[in-house]
């Protein structure tokens, strides 16, 4: 999700965002040599035009987020692997969008379901704490295989190594197609918006450190989850870098300037974004919170939350 803030700090000049993307809803369009995208018609403010599906290889095949469970995408799919066998199915991550339609392909073709694990949040819900992600969630998924940081998934001509992203989601991971330069970033890192950081699902410091992951590799093309691709991707990451610690910095003055409640700080951040993101908003705010407790640079009362006061430490 994209937001424009506005804070007192001076701020470098803003990312930029691309939102130039033709979705081709039910069509498999080739986007990088051996690779092919489908997008499901899907289109939502956390989708984009919808969630991208990734068909690699030519004969003997692995499918990468195969998306919510819809029937138009089910079929555009088979259409698209008709001939074909497919031998895997990588999932990066277990919210609705991405994973469910996974069960019904492998039923189909006989693939095994490769992904980090189950869902999880990246941290346990403190008491009276209700997961505004719930229902976003796959709590069914189970992969067949679990994949560590590092782990290689091969077929005929193709092989991915899986990169463990987490920050959006505890279970989040990216793909690369080795020997490539092309990484499937999933929702970690997309060209149209920044990723949604929200707790309890997901982790300021975890995302963080994940960008410092990548930013350690030399990829050149990035295929992520929704919209196009990222052709600069090092350029790209040091965007979103400081774009965070823009973010952090805004919380922090905010607090010093005299804020205590999550919403007094969404209404002065994000004063021109529309309100009825401010929920959105309001658990990214949270999501820089808990990294700042847990860093000693700023106190709360209680386990940090929406409802919780804040002050310098």
């Amino acid at each position: 999700m994209q937001f424009q803030e506005t804070t007192d700090v001076k701020k470098p000049a803003p990312l930029s965002f691309d939102l130039a993307f033709q979705p081709a809803h039910g069509v498999a369009v080739p986007v990088a040599a051996g690779v092919q995208r489908l997008t499901v018609n899907n289109r939502g403010p956390f989708t984009f035009h919808g969630t991208n599906s990734y068909i690699v290889g030519d004969r003997s095949v692995a499918v990468i987020d195969p998306g919510p469970d819809d029937e138009a995408h089910f079929q555009a799919l088979m259409t698209a692997l008709k001939g074909r066998e497919v031998t895997h199915i990588a999932v990066s991550h277990t919210h609705r969008d991405h994973s469910p339609l996974a069960r019904r392909l492998k039923a189909a073709t006989g693939a095994l379901i490769v992904a980090e694990g189950p869902h999880r949040a990246a941290r346990p819900l403190h008491e009276g704490e209700v997961n505004p992600f719930a229902e976003s969630s796959d709590v069914d998924f189970a992969p067949d295989i679990a994949l560590s940081h590092g782990d290689r998934v091969e077929g005929d001509g193709w092989s991915l190594t899986a990169l463990l992203t987490p920050g959006h989601t505890a279970n989040h991971a990216a793909f690369a197609l080795d020997g490539t330069g092309i990484l499937f970033s999933a929702d970690h890192v997309m060209a149209w918006a920044t990723t949604i950081v929200a707790p309890p699902d997901g982790a300021m410091a975890d995302y963080m450190a994940s960008l410092e992951m990548l930013l350690g590799r030399d990829d050149r093309l990035y295929l992520p989850g929704h919209g196009g691709p990222v052709g600069e991707p090092a350029s790209f990451l040091r965007g979103l870098r400081t774009h965070r610690k823009m973010r952090e910095r805004a919380v922090k003055e905010r607090i010093r300037k005299g804020d205590r409640l999550v919403a007094d700080m969404v209404r002065a951040i994000y004063k021109d974004t529309d309100p009825r993101l401010h929920g959105a908003a309001a658990l990214s705010v949270l999501a820089h919170l808990e990294d700042l407790v847990e860093r000693g640079e700023v106190v709360t009362d209680g386990p940090p939350s929406l409802m919780g006061r804040y002050l310098p430490a």
